[in-house]
């Protein structure tokens, strides 16, 4: 788009005050006889100073100046172009804060809560940038008093977290050391429980992993207080596997990786056709894998599953 009329604007220079190879001075008029074209030719500014700082670093060492373009303006998005300029003022570091901030007393950029040294942030003293809340020395968090990145809870060390509290990761609960935890104080990983050291437990209070109960010291457990692990039930009677050889079997892996279809946006009816298909596809061998299941019952598995 171009236009001929006076436009205010600002542009910032190298610290000698050249700008693309070209040397200007407060109070000069400068002009080109050809038509301006943006990044290319001409004289470019922004009408908006905060935005003059998308293509130049953010730096008292370089110089800011208030200008008037009075010649044929070209404007692509948020940058300018003149074939005519005129340097007005010379503008302080102090005032360039003042500007781009709508916040008081910030060091840094574009932030419109206050006291803050990172950029874009609409919290109060932030160290970080693009922080909803305050007080934050990492970057994107929408809580407070955090040191990690993106959460939206409070005094996270770890980043991704949707709780408070936690020096780990992707935690939905508060207090957890480890990581993508749902519940609280785990230092485990992938609990859904609370106050778990082991991992993967959908329970509370477990040492070991894969738990579904509660304070179980050993792994894949499906009860309470347990130290060793325990018979599963399948098809509703007591089997002589654990729930760690279930996972490691491979009737496991074939119902998981060939047969089963994700339920989502499908009726109960069309899983069960889909199912039906992907099971008539597999070789003998693999049905017989499955068949082979401890206390294997066709009608119980034709209930759950849809196959016949």
């Amino acid at each position: 788009m171009s236009k001929q009329k006076v436009v205010k604007g600002y542009k910032v220079f190298n610290p000698d005050w050249t700008c693309m190879g070209f040397q200007y001075q407060v109070g000069k008029c400068y002009e080109i006889p050809e038509k301006p074209v943006v990044c290319k030719r001409g004289f470019h500014f922004c009408k908006k100073l905060v935005d003059c700082y998308e293509y130049y670093d953010f730096d008292e060492n370089n110089k800011v100046a208030e200008i008037t373009a009075y010649g044929e303006i070209v404007i692509e998005n948020n940058k300018s172009c003149t074939n005519k300029i005129r340097i007005e003022r010379e503008i302080n570091w102090n005032e360039v804060l003042a500007i781009v901030n709508t916040g008081e007393n910030c060091t840094g950029l574009g932030n419109i809560g206050n006291d803050n040294s990172g950029i874009y942030n609409n919290g109060n003293c932030n160290k970080g940038s693009y922080n909803d809340g305050s007080y934050n020395s990492g970057n994107g968090n929408s809580g407070n008093y955090n040191s990690g990145h993106h959460n939206d809870g409070y005094s996270n060390n770890g980043n991704y977290n949707e709780g408070n509290y936690n020096k780990g990761n992707y935690n939905k609960g508060n207090n957890n050391i480890g990581n993508d935890n749902n519940g609280c104080y785990n230092s485990g990983h992938h609990n859904n429980g609370n106050d778990n050291s082991g991992s993967y437990n959908n329970g509370c209070r477990n040492s070991g992993n894969y738990n579904n109960g509660n304070y179980n010291i050993s792994d894949y457990s499906n009860g309470c207080f347990n130290t060793k692990q325990t018979k599963m039930f399948l098809f509703n009677q007591l089997s002589n596997w654990t729930l760690e050889d279930w996972y490691n079997s491979k009737a496991s892996t074939i119902l998981d990786v060939y047969v089963s279809v994700s339920p989502i946006e499908k009726t109960k009816e069309e899983i069960f056709e889909q199912q039906q298909q992907n099971w008539n596809q597999l070789s003998q061998e693999q049905k017989n894998i499955v068949m082979a299941i401890p206390n294997f019952d066709k009608e119980i598995f034709k209930e759950i599953t849809g196959i016949d």
